[in-house]
């Protein structure tokens, strides 16, 4: 027998979303992924590396689980839960957790770092990336590119202007990383199927990617989100398409 719409909402409101672990949508919602493997893929240039960095590490996951981690590992996080909880999880690892607060400069020396990582970066300063990278040091990330997800943004917000829509486009980045210093040796875009379930699900992924819908409260939705458990429960799966790319960028010199 199916839940009700309160008890749904009940359950997403009382879920904890700290860190960036999604294993609570299991069996509520679906989303492909990448053909590249961004942690797989990461492990092997960590493996390579003697001093790296993790920028916007969220609560360490993704990098705890590289096979191998270089001499010097550091990671940054602004957020205070996430960096408590990557610090309970990278220091047994070796890796030093800094909190940092997302804004220029990073506290970091010129050049300190070989290789620089990070996964869905909310905020890039390309500058800063080229300062703290070796020359002949790398760069590897997997971006959010533009337009993610914004089937569920846009039953939300409404439409949304072309400027919001193309933001994050991986052209414009690479533009960004070749005017900082850098050559950009490798960008692979997709798009990607997502499939809610239940309304729940997509409560708690509006909870936790909080850009998405910003102030996002089930009181300030509730009717709206009605309409939209209405939906999945008499049409199946709300479905939507995330954006993203795989960006390599190499400092020259």
């Amino acid at each position: 027998m199916s839940r009700t719409f309160d008890e749904l909402v009940a359950e997403a409101q009382a879920v904890s979303v700290d860190g960036w672990d999604f294993s609570w949508l299991d069996g509520r919602a679906t989303e492909q992924r990448p053909s590249w493997g961004y942690q797989r893929t990461m492990g092997e240039h960590l493996a390579r590396a003697s001093a790296a960095l993790d920028i916007q590490t969220g609560g360490g996951e993704v990098l705890a689980g590289a096979p191998k981690l270089p001499p010097t590992m550091v990671a940054t996080e602004s957020w205070p839960p996430n960096v408590a909880k990557a610090t309970r999880l990278l220091h047994p690892l070796g890796a030093v957790v800094v909190a940092d607060s997302d804004e220029p400069p990073l506290p970091f020396a010129d050049g300190s770092f070989d290789l620089v990582t990070s996964r869905h970066p909310a905020t890039v300063w390309w500058e800063e990336i080229a300062r703290v990278l070796r020359g002949g040091g790398t760069y590897l990330s997997q971006h959010v590119g533009h337009s993610s997800v914004f089937e569920l943004v846009e039953y939300f917000l409404g439409p949304q202007p072309e400027e919001v829509r193309r933001a994050r486009h991986p052209d414009d980045e690479r533009r960004d990383a070749e005017a900082a210093g850098l050559e950009v040796v490798d960008l692979r875009f997709e798009r990607l199927r997502i499939e809610f379930f239940d309304i729940g699900a997509v409560i708690y992924f509006l909870r936790k990617v909080i850009w998405m819908v910003p102030g996002f409260t089930v009181d300030q939705y509730r009717d709206r989100l009605r309409e939209l458990h209405e939906k999945i429960e008499n049409e199946g799966p709300f479905v939507a398409h995330s954006t993203r790319f795989l960006i390599e960028a190499r400092k020259r010199g």
